[in-house]
Formats: structure tokens, sequence, C-alpha cells
């Protein structure tokens, strides 16, 4: 069974791949809920070419969309450029430019999952706590987003899932450099192209199995939980 036993360089890809895709997550988790709420709740001029913005990642090749980022937000691009003057944070070939490029690409399952969960909620009870004196923050966080909890642990999970399987978008953005951006998808790949490396790249492919398999299974108990604690006993 050595052959199940991961190395050094293995270690760090997951390890790595775990990390950009946690911080991918949470960082655009306040955004995709300001977006789902502004999609679920608000009419306005051009909320359908908003809406197709938000959903252009999965329409568009994910090496447009690493390209793109390289673009805006490489050393030399007119964000990244920036930020590196300024605040010393740079993305272009850095694992935060990798968990960058995961959130943009899951963002739109994020947004997608929340708004639905959104527009499920009964417009009715909003309204009542309205007539009630609570003000729309209020009613935000004591109707709307507990209501709405079981959608947001699944555009969480969904873009957890995205995160750890992306690939195109990553590599053309941050590149493949080991212990730096060498994520999951990374590593499998570099391992079928060196002779012999095909059992490196199914024991990377059994892990990132179990992690998706993991990730399922948690956002679906955490959702029950939620539905659950909604219901009431």
């Amino acid at each position: 069974m050595d052959w199940l036993s991961l190395s050094p360089d293995e270690w760090s890809a997951v390890r790595l791949s775990l990390k950009v895709a946690t911080w991918a997550m949470l960082a655009s988790l306040p955004f995709g809920v300001a977006v789902a709420l502004l999609l679920a709740r608000r009419d306005f001029w051009g909320k359908s070419l908003v809406d197709g913005f938000v959903h252009l990642p999965l329409i568009l090749p994910p090496v447009v969309t690493g390209y793109l980022l390289l673009l805006g937000f490489g050393r030399r691009g007119p964000i990244g450029g920036f930020l590196e003057e300024h605040f010393g944070i740079v993305f272009a070939f850095r694992w935060t430019g990798a968990a960058l490029a995961c959130a943009i690409m899951g963002f739109p399952l994020m947004v997608r999952a929340i708004r639905l969960s959104i527009e499920a909620v009964d417009r009715r009870l909003e309204q009542a706590a309205g007539t009630l004196g609570a003000s729309r923050m209020r009613v935000l966080a004591t109707i709307t987003l507990p209501l709405s909890l079981p959608g947001i642990i699944a555009g969480m999970i969904l873009s957890f899932a995205k995160a750890m399987g992306e690939f195109g978008a990553t590599i053309t953005f941050v590149s493949n450099i080991p212990g730096e951006t060498q994520t999951l998808p990374s590593a499998i790949y570099t391992f079928l192209q060196i002779p012999g490396g095909e059992a490196g790249a199914m024991r990377l492919t059994i892990v990132s199995i179990a992690i998706a398999m993991g990730a399922l299974i948690l956002s679906e108990w955490l959702a029950r939980r939620a539905t659950r604690a909604k219901s009431g006993p």
C-alpha cells in the first residue's frame, strides 16, 4: 500500500488546495450575499446585464478568465500595479492569486444558490416585521438571512467545490509553481506529463474525490440542520 502514501510535495498540493478553496469561499461570501440580495429583491434598469455579468465566468473558457485576471491584476495591470504599489498586495504567481481566480470562478454558483433561497423566503414575513417597526437591516439579519441559510450553505459548498477543482483560470493567472500555486488539479496535470507519474496522479485523484464527497456530505448535513432549525420543533 506504499503507493497510497503521499509524498511531501503531494501533501503540499493538498494543503494549498484546501487553503485556496477556503479563502476563496470566505472572501467571496459577503459579496455573494450582497449580489444575491440585489438580484432577488430589487428591480432596476440593467438587472439582466448585471445577472449576465455575474454568470459570465460560467460561460467563458476558464483560460480567458485567467488571462483577463492577468491583465487586470498582474504586476503591470491597472489594479494589480496599484495594489502592489500602495498596499504591497501581489496576486500574480502567488497563492492569493489562485484564491482570487477560484473565488471568481465559483462566484456564479454561490450567487445562484443564495438568490434562489432568498427568493423562496415569504416576503409577507419581511413586510410584517417592517410594519412592526423593524429596520431593513434588522429584517435582513433576523428574517431574510436566517430563512435563507440552507441556500447560503449550499452556495458556500458549491464555491468551495468549484475552487478545489479549478484549473484553467488558476494555471493561466498564477502558473503551476510547486509549494506556491500548485493546487491538486495542477499537481495531477503535472504527474500526467511525466513518465511513471500515473501513481501520483491516482493518489491525488482519490484525495480529490474524498474531499469532494466530504464537502457534499457536510453540506447536506448542515442544510438539514438549518432547515430543522428554521421549521422549529
